[in-house]
């Protein structure tokens, strides 16, 4: 495990209700009106965690600047799932399997975004390289509302052989790609799905595009070329979702 800060409500609530053996230290803000802090405070003592007063000063420090809420934890970050794990995941959500597989994405604030939506969509499992791609930063977990730490990560060293231990698992994937002419409302969806889209700007690399089983595109009315990977996974997600009923 790494130790990581966690900088603000979401994540620090995220921690205590989901993740509370692992919250190593909590500090608050001296003489914070803050209501949802103060509740913070008292579910922590509650779970055995006691919280430790510090200035407002002193956490402008500690997390550099950021706006902290008047709350901080330190946060002994459990490691990512190895590729092993990918088998057992399909099996156990059977025909229910829904996978995001990220190739490449950098911003943190796109990670979180996306790792969000995939909490709220019940995704299986985010699959993502180790290399060339952000990790599970704190800047991560702020932009994910605490979603980073109930969506499952599987880190890869070697996606296209991932992408294939998913085919082989019965999972079909679906690539979003711009220069594609099948609709994303064409593609059946209903059954064991990863949807795999590229990281900024650069989109999907040759061969994860090339292990996918169908390229779709969105289709967008205006002039702009290509939609925010956030926005792009939150679309293909829930239109999954639709189908499914």
């Amino acid at each position: 495990m790494s130790t990581e800060l966690l900088i603000g409500i979401h994540a620090v609530e995220a921690a205590l209700n989901h993740d509370v053996a692992n919250l190593a230290e909590l500090y608050i803000e001296t003489g914070t009106q803050n209501p949802r802090v103060k509740e913070l405070g008292e579910r922590a003592r509650d779970l055995g965690v006691k919280p430790h007063a510090r200035d407002r000063a002193a956490l402008d420090r500690m997390t550099g600047g950021a706006r902290h809420q008047g709350v901080v934890a330190h946060y002994n970050a459990p490691p990512p799932l190895p590729e092993s794990a990918i088998a057992d995941l399909v099996e156990k959500a059977g025909r229910d399997a829904l996978f995001l597989v990220l190739d490449g994405v950098t911003d943190p604030h796109n990670f979180g975004a996306c790792l969000r939506s995939c909490e709220a969509a019940g995704v299986t499992a985010v699959v993502v390289p180790k290399d060339r791609a952000v990790g599970v930063t704190p800047t991560v977990r702020r932009a994910s509302a605490g979603a980073a730490d109930r969506v499952p990560i599987v880190a890869v060293t070697n996606l296209a052989r991932s992408l294939k231990v998913l085919k082989e698992a019965g999972v079909w994937l679906v690539g979003l790609a711009g220069d594609t002419p099948q609709s994303l409302y064409a593609v059946d969806l209903k059954g064991p799905i990863a949807v795999v889209l590229g990281g900024e700007g650069e989109g999907m690399r040759r061969l994860t595009r090339e292990s996918c089983d169908f390229l779709a595109h969105i289709p967008m009315r205006g002039d702009i070329e290509s939609l925010n990977v956030s926005v792009a996974t939150g679309i293909a997600l829930f239109e999954t979702l639709r189908q499914r009923g």
